[in-house]
């Protein structure tokens, strides 16, 4: 029995590129805030790191106290310089300890929601805020929240403890670094869910203009409005039909071509 001819993978669209991208741009922000956000939010779920995202993190906080030790001796061994030690209580190496200690703690805690899962309600919400953050005004929107206050405590908070000789430059860096990536993850996150309400909204508008083209009664700016065009005057009504249903189909609406009622999937 001969295989049957497999057909060509279709080119990746526009639409699927922009959703690779933001998926990419998310992932990264996520490597490099977790470290954060597990101070930040104490009781998020079980599923809201993916296992790629844990392993990477984790590399992560193992490279950086590694290559700021290394940086620091390859600057001593060039002749007539020396590297003078940073100034702070507390450095990378210190972040990175406490970032598998809190894995530890939070390993635990995820265990018996995984075991229990009766216990947990939605394994992918990131958890509550702190509870400081009620203090501060604006704090009553979840979005607020995430995407201002919170990267904005993490980089005020940073700089004041590098300023007060806390912690060292390094490991200031990185928490700057840090808080702009959660702010750009967590509006990722707002543009996902804005967007998936948009696009609803946007059927339920684009359905009627559908069936006025099937009918041959949308006007031009109806028709402008959806991106579409009107049928050659020729064409038959069978076909007109046909296309109708297709370009439905295509935006995701399902019509009736009779009527200008339609319904959103």
């Amino acid at each position: 029995m001969q295989p049957q001819p497999q057909a060509p993978p279709s080119p990746m669209n526009l639409e699927q590129m922009h959703e690779t991208a933001r998926n990419i741009v998310h992932n990264l922000c996520s490597i490099v805030s977790m470290p954060v956000e597990m101070i930040l939010r104490p009781q998020y779920g079980t599923r809201y790191f993916p296992i790629t995202v844990v392993f990477f993190s984790a590399m992560l906080m193992m490279l950086l106290p590694l290559l700021s030790a290394t940086a620091t001796g390859i600057v001593n061994m060039i002749p007539f310089s020396h590297a003078s030690m940073p100034v702070g209580l507390f450095s990378i190496g210190s972040l990175s300890s406490l970032y598998f200690f809190l894995s530890i703690l939070h390993g635990i805690r995820q265990y018996r929601l995984m075991i229990c899962m009766e216990l947990e309600k939605n394994s992918e919400f990131e958890g509550p805020p702190l509870p400081i953050f009620r203090l501060i005004p604006g704090s009553g929107s979840f979005w607020f929240t995430r995407i201002v206050l919170e990267p904005v405590f993490v980089f005020v908070a940073a700089s004041l403890l590098e300023h007060s000789f806390i912690i060292q430059s390094g490991l200031s860096a990185y928490l700057h670094l840090a808080a702009l990536m959660l702010a750009l993850k967590s509006f990722i996150a707002w543009h996902k869910a804005w967007e998936y309400v948009r696009k609803l909204l946007d059927l339920q508008y684009v359905g009627p203009i559908i069936a006025k083209l099937v009918q041959n009664k949308a006007t031009p700016e109806e028709l402008a409005s959806a991106h579409l065009a009107s049928f050659p005057k020729n064409i038959s009504p069978e076909m007109r039909q046909a296309t109708g249903i297709y370009i439905a189909r295509a935006h995701g609406t399902e019509i009736n071509p009779l009527s200008n009622e339609n319904s959103a999937n």
